[in-house]
């Protein structure tokens, strides 16, 4: 048996970043509400924070969706 050590490392740093800009997508979404809440007690309105953290979420389930194709097909 024979291991190929580059296709693995490839698959691991790709795997890598993509779980960095998840995580970072998804911390940029709690980010954005975090903003409505702020905004809110101050009486103001964050409807582009709002927009933001939904199109981060929205952006976070399509990438999960997608690797769940790719597993599945």
């Amino acid at each position: 048996m024979k291991i190929d050590w580059a296709a693995l490392g490839s698959v691991f740093g790709v795997s890598f970043v993509v779980t960095v800009a998840l995580v970072g997508l998804f911390t940029v979404g709690i980010a954005g509400l975090s903003r409505r809440e702020r905004a809110v007690e101050q009486g103001g309105s964050a409807t582009l924070a709002v927009t933001g953290a939904y199109a981060c979420f929205a952006a976070c389930a399509a990438a999960v969706g997608y690797g769940i194709y790719l597993i599945v097909a």
